[in-house]
């Protein structure tokens, strides 16, 4: 079971687990939405959101959570899966950072030098 929130605590979520730790996305969308790169889990089975989330249709197929309180990002879903954001995690989480996506659009500001995979799009071509 994996649980989260937002910053003032007026969202939060619970899902049955996480399929995969944290993918780090890097592209303009993910920066500008998270102020770096977004870090995410892709949660395994339904998504349970208790509060008013509010959704931002980033593009035709995807979408994103913020609370309308505090302003935090919590959740990206799109047509297949659902992910939330690794910093609204309830701690432990005993995750770390798997894979590094949409590197070819990382801000110039900041390297990347933990070692993980680094793809310039996605892992597989599709979406994360």
């Amino acid at each position: 079971m994996i649980t989260g929130h937002c910053l003032c605590g007026a969202v939060s979520y619970r899902a049955e687990g996480f399929a995969r730790g944290v993918l780090a996305c890097h592209c303009s969308q993910c920066r500008r939405q998270s102020g770096h790169y977004a870090a995410s889990i892709k949660v395994d089975g339904p998504l349970e959101v208790t509060g008013d989330i509010r959704w931002y249709h980033a593009s035709p197929e995807a979408r994103r959570g913020f609370c309308p309180n505090c302003g935090s990002y919590l959740i990206w879903t799109d047509h297949v899966a659902s992910w939330v954001t690794a910093g609204t995690l309830d701690a432990p989480t005993g995750l770390e950072i798997e894979d590094h996506i949409f590197v070819a659009d990382k801000g110039d500001y900041y390297e990347i030098c933990d070692g993980r995979p680094q793809y310039p799009g996605t892992r597989h071509g599709g979406t994360p």
